[in-house]
């Protein structure tokens, strides 16, 4: 009885509060289903099932992708490849988020090194932080930051990437951690701008290097419409506060030329590609770069 009314509680909740709800079989199927994905879950990090994808983003004034952002898939033995969304969740509830975030971040780090080595000019990779590795009292700044030092490894090569709502109510454990980021010299960007509650008011929170326009306004992006609208309003005041801008889900040419035009400093989406795996990558990265009359440094062999 308590278990079936437990259940019902947090479909009430999920369903945002102030209401009620009937247990039903199907709430019993879920928390199942919920048990063994979280089961699941915990060998895929015991048998390395996880594996991070990079996808381009693309600096528009040379057309050279400049930076990556790391995304993490799961090849599920049964299920095959399953994105973050239908998992992601269910780690930050668990408390897997963190050795998860760990396994990307060290991934980032050996890919970001390799890639970096590849060309003068250097390279960046953007890693998701969530909110529950923030907040967490496992998660410390100075593992991250030595390991970039073992790995020889410019702290500007690493981006970190949270989501506007972060902010909403940080504590000061959080804010200090992403200042003290900041101060190693470890960049900082706010993901998902404008569908907070707080957009702007969250930039007051602390200084931020880049600003990434949701894709929800890029999508329906015509001329003369509202979305191109904001993401100009948005352009022009994240160039005042001295950030750089990146305009996520870019997939069509007019889309390009409509950000092109307001100023936006770099796209990603499937315009460039979509998120592949690292050797893929670095396919992408070498022709682009070749096409551009970038110099190529020799590297070793990929491990």
């Amino acid at each position: 009885l308590l278990m079936n009314a437990d259940q019902s509680m947090y479909a009430a909740k999920n369903a945002g509060r102030n209401c009620f709800s009937y247990f039903t079989e199907a709430l019993h199927v879920k928390a199942m289903e919920r048990q063994l994905m979280l089961q699941d879950m915990r060998e895929a990090l015991a048998h390395k099932q996880f594996c991070v994808y990079f996808q381009p983003i693309v600096e528009l004034a040379s057309g050279r992708i400049f930076k990556a952002e790391a995304l993490i898939r799961w090849n599920h033995p049964e299920r095959g490849m399953i994105g973050p969304a239908e998992f992601i969740p269910l780690a930050e509830e668990s408390g897997l988020i963190n050795p998860i975030g760990k396994f990307v971040f060290k991934e980032s780090v050996r890919w970001a090194k390799r890639w970096a080595d590849l060309s003068p000019a250097g390279f960046q990779i953007s890693v998701n932080k969530s909110p529950v590795q923030l907040h967490s009292v496992v998660d410390n700044h100075d593992t991250w930051l030595n390991h970039m030092l073992e790995c020889d490894l410019s702290n500007n090569s690493i981006v970190i990437e949270i989501t506007e709502g972060l902010l909403l109510g940080a504590d000061a454990r959080t804010t200090d951690k992403l200042s003290k980021y900041r101060q190693a010299g470890v960049q900082v960007a706010i993901d998902d701008f404008g569908t907070g509650y707080s957009a702007f008011s969250s930039l007051k929170k602390m200084d931020f290097d880049f600003l990434k326009i949701d894709q929800s306004f890029v999508r329906d992006m015509t001329p003369g419409s509202n979305d191109l609208a904001l993401s100009e309003a948005i352009i022009v005041m994240a160039h005042k506060l001295g950030l750089k801008v990146i305009a996520e889900g870019v997939e069509t040419e007019e889309q390009k030329n409509l950000l092109a035009a307001a100023g936006c400093d770099f796209l990603q989406g499937f315009f460039y590609s979509r998120p592949v795996p690292p050797e893929a990558f670095e396919a992408l990265l070498r022709n682009n770069w070749a096409s551009l009359g970038v110099s190529i440094r020799d590297v070793t062999t990929i491990q």
